[in-house]
């Protein structure tokens, strides 16, 4: 068949993996490949699509000595590879990304947790699950939705809602505009999310005449919006109004690169900063101004500014329950916000002043509106004070006292050990991360951030089974760095197949597993609740009680990360610990995994942040336990306040005219 001039003759698949590859993004000048490459499983409905596509480019590549425009990863899981694209995308900075092929049915609705995760912490990842046919003239396929009432239903519309912007192209002509629609949402820092083009099987293996133009290189700016002038002002004259401002910053000032900009306006001002999980690390450990961790896994010292901040400034934060504490952390009448954010959905949260604009150049804005103004002498000597305290009980944890220590049973350490071990034996530059349980409190409390990205805990969406794929796309991100993935036994038990996938590829990535036997987070949750850790332990079923209340689980974990391929040092002591660390740093780049498997006690917990999180508790119940916990629950319910603010603080100007009217 002839084509028509200027035009080039490809499958739909082949169209979209020639097109990803020349994508680019460019901001403050510099340039990048959007799409470092391309995760995938292979089955019926895109085997022969996608799959036969991105073989297509590896075999031209591989003839022409080139590296292919879109390298194909080979990974075990649909869920995990999204995770693994999320994790380099932050890494990123939200400027790269991968994209993700999976086949019809449960190979691509496997993605689903993953998009969910993508969109709820704003990070951009391409989802391309197949599709039943089009034309439908074998339905049902084998793994097919048929539903009675709607012929136009597939499993991949539950994407929709997960999804900021979804496509479904049916016909070969609809590619280019979901294409470019799909490039504008990845690359746009407000609307970014988990992106997904449903792809049927037969219209994958579509040929058609695409328009030359289609393949040329294209740049997408991701811009840095400036703030409104009227806003800067604003948001100035509330903050010089304050007695006892603080700032709570977000994931969106390391989106920004904004670190530096935030140091300048806290250096200038002594407003003190308290950190969301994305926003760990704004400030490196040991400034004046850092306060640590803010909320219900935060610090005391940053919990007691905030409980008594007149002003509080979010840059780049969603304002999350943990964030928050439930809308408990901040307690003085009359509290006022100003919201600096990239979103304006964000921005507008807790009825705060409005800053829309990119986080960089906010704070650059307001530290200059502001250099004539600061915090008194004793709020900075406060500050200093309470974060000493808070630092002498982070000390005791990492290195607990005698009486903690005696009660632990041989070769069980306590997790404040593990966790204080890692932070101080490794470079400032590794990595540390985790999604679940109880480490990412403790680590977000605990945790001395030494390097702007060497902190990755996910905490949006909290995924059990995040920390071993998304530890792959860190390093892929950065190979210079080493990555320390912190993760529990019920953490590991949800994922651990992507271990597979760094044997396969030479990727070095350290997860250090610890093993609790159960739910530690859980269990203490159910415990504070009024639950007695009831379904939160690995236990046997007991022969008289029928109850999960027997002897443990009889599970080696270590040797089955031996089995997945990986390299694996069991520890018994602190000093094994020690040892263990500098082994796992010295092993070759290209040895593959490490795995350090090391005991610890579940029922020693980390420094009290003295605060709370919003979890409901039965109203009546049978057991006291859970009377006792709703009697609890009751009263904390009692601080909790709607944080519903004054939208505005008028100028002097406008001060003086509604005086008049009054």
């Amino acid at each position: 068949m002839s084509r028509s001039p200027g035009t080039v003759r490809l499958t739909v698949a082949q169209a979209t993996v020639r097109f990803l590859a020349q994508q680019w993004t460019e901001r403050d000048g510099e340039r990048r490949r959007l799409f470092a490459g391309c995760f995938g499983i292979f089955g019926h409905g895109n085997v022969a699509g996608v799959g036969q596509a991105l073989l297509q480019e590896e075999v031209r590549a591989t003839e022409a000595g080139e590296t292919p425009g879109l390298p194909y990863v080979l990974a075990r899981n649909e869920q995990a590879m999204v995770h693994t694209s999320v994790a380099y995308a932050r890494q990123k900075d939200r400027l790269q990304t991968w994209a993700c092929t999976a086949s019809v049915g449960p190979g691509s609705t496997n993605m689903l947790t993953g998009a969910a995760l993508a969109t709820v912490n704003r990070l951009p990842v391409l989802l391309l699950p197949s599709g039943t046919f089009a034309t439908r003239v074998s339905a049902p396929v084998l793994q097919e939705l048929e539903l009675p009432h709607a012929g136009d239903v597939t499993v991949n519309d539950a994407f929709r809602p997960l999804s900021r912007f979804f496509d479904e192209v049916m016909r070969p002509e609809q590619l280019p505009s979901a294409l470019l629609g799909a490039m504008r949402v990845l690359t746009d820092p407000a609307e970014t999310g988990a992106v997904t083009i449903s792809l049927p099987q037969d219209v994958q293996a579509e040929a058609f005449d695409w328009p030359e133009e289609l393949f040329a290189e294209r740049t997408w700016h991701v811009a840095r919006p400036l703030p409104e002038p009227d806003r800067v002002a604003a948001a100035a004259e509330v903050i010089r109004s304050a007695k006892r401002p603080m700032l709570v910053a977000g994931g969106g000032v390391h989106y920004s690169g904004a670190e530096d900009a935030l140091r300048a306006f806290c250096e200038s001002t002594g407003i003190p900063v308290g950190e969301a999980q994305a926003g760990k690390g704004s400030l490196p450990h040991g400034h004046p101004q850092q306060m640590g961790a803010v909320g219900s896994t935060g610090t005391t010292a940053a919990n007691a500014l905030a409980r008594e901040a007149d002003v509080v400034i979010g840059v780049g934060t969603r304002w999350s329950d943990f964030t928050t504490a439930s809308r408990t952390a901040f307690q003085a009448d009359g509290v006022r916000f100003v919201n600096v954010n990239i979103a304006a959905f964000d921005a507008g949260k807790h009825s705060g002043l409005s800053v829309v604009a990119d986080a960089r150049e906010a704070l650059v804005a307001l530290t200059g509106a502001l250099d004539d103004w600061s915090v008194p002498g004793s709020y900075r000597r406060r500050q200093a004070k309470l974060w000493k305290e808070w630092d002498a009980a982070v000390e005791a944890a990492y290195d607990p006292p005698r009486r903690v220590t005696r009660k632990l049973a041989d070769g069980l350490l306590t997790q404040g050990q593990v966790l204080g071990a890692v932070n101080e034996l490794t470079d400032p530059r590794d990595v540390v991360l985790c999604a679940a349980g109880s480490m990412p409190g403790d680590l977000h409390k605990l945790w001395r951030v030494r390097d702007r990205k060497a902190y990755h805990v996910e905490y949006g969406y909290s995924c059990m089974g995040y920390e071993v794929p998304a530890s792959i796309g860190i390093k892929l991100a950065d190979p210079t760095r080493e990555v320390f993935a912190m993760v529990g036994d019920g953490g590991y038990l949800m994922m651990p197949t992507e271990l597979v996938t760094a044997v396969q590829e030479r990727v070095k990535v350290v997860v250090v597993l610890v093993q609790n036997h159960g739910f530690h987070s859980i269990g203490s949750l159910s415990e504070s609740l009024g639950s007695q850790r009831f379904g939160t332990r690995y236990r046997m079923r007991g022969e008289e009680s029928h109850r999960l209340d027997g002897d443990l689980v009889p599970v080696d974990l270590a040797a089955n990360a031996r089995s997945l391929g990986c390299h694996v040092i069991e520890v018994h002591s602190a000093e094994g610990l020690a040892a263990a660390v500098a082994e796992a740093r010295a092993w070759p780049q290209d040895g593959g995994p490490v795995v350090i498997h090391v005991e610890t006690d579940p029922f020693v917990h980390a420094p009290d942040s003295e605060s709370w999180w919003d979890v409901p508790v039965s109203e009546v119940s049978d057991l006291s336990t859970t009377r006792s916990a709703h009697g609890d629950y009751t009263d904390h319910k009692k601080s909790q306040r709607p944080l519903v603010t004054p939208t505005d603080v008028p100028t002097g100007r406008r001060r003086g005219r509604r005086a008049e009217r009054g």
